[in-house]
């Protein structure tokens, strides 16, 4: 079977992301998520982990790396980051090519947050962009009761903003209600197999 079309799914924070790759999965279409990826190389008997654990011991305990205890070492210490980079990022590549090259589909979702910060979109066909408005997006990060508004102003002034993403983007879904995201998802996926297909 030829190549898949790769379609990038990003977003910012709020923006019901997730949501939106389920839809897709359910709709019978594989996605790789990068946050998942990361999640699986900080724990267990990984390369990562022996790696982070010879560069921060103490940020490795039970063979799971400690988020925390790296975020604290990168505030310390600028050249952290890099080296981290340098170690997880390799790593994240072979996992999301091996996904690729498994694919017995038409389509796959490339799902990441940082797809167009990170320039990871160099690997997509095409970019969907998860959006709603910025009222909407504060107030459903906020009822998670997961952090405070501070904390989210941060995250927020660290992405990309919503409009730069939505302007980068070849498809775009509104999540304003379940519903019409699920309608819009099922669109993109029908124009895409129209245009592979024509």
């Amino acid at each position: 079977m030829s190549k898949p079309f790769i379609l990038g799914l990003t977003g910012s924070i709020g923006m019901g992301k997730s949501t939106t790759a389920q839809m897709f999965a359910d709709a019978g279409i594989p996605v790789w998520d990068a946050d998942a990826t990361v999640h699986q190389l900080y724990s267990g008997d990984t390369p990562a982990v022996h790696q982070i654990a010879q560069m921060i011991p103490n940020a490795v305990e039970n063979q799971t790396v400690n988020r925390d205890v790296l975020k604290a070492a990168i505030a310390q210490d600028k050249t952290i980051l890099g080296k981290l980079e340098a170690i997880v990022q390799p790593l994240i590549a072979a996992s999301r090519e091996a996904f690729i090259a498994s694919a017995t589909t038409d389509i796959v979702i490339i799902d990441h947050p940082l797809l167009l910060e990170s320039k990871s979109d160099r690997y997509c066909d095409a970019i969907l962009v998860v959006s709603v408005d910025a009222k909407t997006q504060r107030q459903r990060v906020l009822d998670r009761g997961t952090m405070d508004a501070q904390t989210l102003d941060i995250i927020l002034a660290k992405q990309m903003p919503d409009a730069e993403k939505c302007a980068r983007a070849d498809y775009i879904v509104e999540t304003t209600t379940l519903d019409a995201a699920r309608a819009q998802v099922q669109t993109v996926i029908n124009q895409i197999r129209e245009q592979l297909h024509a």
